[in-house]
């Protein structure tokens, strides 16, 4: 089964169907190599996964890397990317890229934001410059980086949210979905729709069957894992999936612990993302295993351990 992208050069093939989940394996084709699926994305916000060459971060058995528009608009600016070469010679990484429209970092500045249909105005992280955030000008960051999969703007929610609020931004994502279509110059990128609707089912069901009409090679899940008990993401995941395509890939973001990419990848989740493996790692603590044991490598015990962290480590 097979899914096709139009002139972007992305196609995602489904290869097996585990007949008692949702679970499937994949490959996501992409004009800078394939990627076997489930995957997980390790995540680097400026153009580098945080204390990993590329050739480490492609050691650990990682096809794809996540990097963040929003970041790298601010700091070195698109235009500089562009300009050395564009994201994957920035980063020395010859692999597929991903690109997040910088929604969720945004929408997490609370009282700094201002939402109105046009776009977001907030206030810069960096120096507090007061900035504006429209759908066409993130297809315009994304589109001078050059990554493979682009994201479009989207309005996040709280876990919180009420019901009107969740539909009001879902009916503003979905008008800023059709503005990023407008606003695309380079068929070689592949444009996700992205679904929203809160913690709602009908919602969730909703956006899922208006995204699967849309000429969209796949779908991007977004405010989901932001708080909420996990019984609840996965009903709604159960929700979403059930309406969408099977030939095109889904892509749950902000997703990484190991126990959740297990169970989320058994409802017919492929894609997935999060900062924590490489914030752990950096902070003295590694995921042994698929069961979420985590090990502190701070601790005094662990500097009288002569063996690799894990008896079947490649290392040993």
């Amino acid at each position: 089964m097979s899914g096709m992208s139009g002139m972007s050069g992305v196609r995602f093939d489904v290869v097996g169907v585990d007949p008692s989940s949702g679970l499937r394996a994949g490959v996501l084709h992409t004009p800078h190599g394939s990627v076997p699926t489930p995957a997980f994305m390790p995540v680097g916000t400026l153009g580098s996964v945080k204390a990993l060459t590329p050739a480490d971060v492609s050691n650990t058995g990682a096809r794809i890397v996540l990097a963040n528009s929003y970041h790298l608009a601010l700091r070195p600016g698109a235009a500089t990317v562009e300009r050395l070469g564009g994201l994957h010679a920035f980063m020395g990484w010859d692999g597929p890229l991903l690109t997040d429209s910088g929604g969720f970092q945004v929408f997490s500045m609370d009282r700094l934001r201002h939402v109105s249909d046009a776009g977001v105005t907030f206030a810069s992280h960096l120096d507090g410059e007061q900035m504006f955030l429209s759908p066409e000008c993130v297809i315009e960051v994304q589109e001078r980086l050059g990554a493979d999969l682009i994201m479009p703007l989207d309005e996040c929610l709280a876990p919180d949210a009420t019901r009107a609020e969740a539909e009001a931004a879902l009916e503003r994502t979905q008008s800023w979905w059709r503005r990023s279509l407008s606003a695309r110059q380079r068929p070689d990128q592949a444009l996700f729709a992205l679904l929203q609707g809160g913690l709602f089912a009908d919602l969730r069901k909703e956006a899922a069957r208006a995204a699967a009409r849309e000429p969209t090679p796949g779908f991007a899940i977004g405010g989901l894992s932001v708080g909420e008990p996990k019984p609840v993401t996965a009903a709604m995941l159960q929700s979403i999936v059930a309406e969408l395509p099977a030939e095109k890939p889904r892509y749950l973001m902000g997703v990484g612990h190991p126990k959740d990419v297990v169970a989320y990848a058994r409802l017919g989740v492929d894609l997935f993302d999060c900062v924590l493996p490489t914030r752990l790692g950096r902070n003295g603590s590694v995921w042994c295993d698929f069961d979420g044991s985590l090990l502190d490598l701070s601790r005094r015990a662990a500097l009288r351990q002569m063996g690799p962290i894990m008896s079947d480590c490649g290392c040993a």
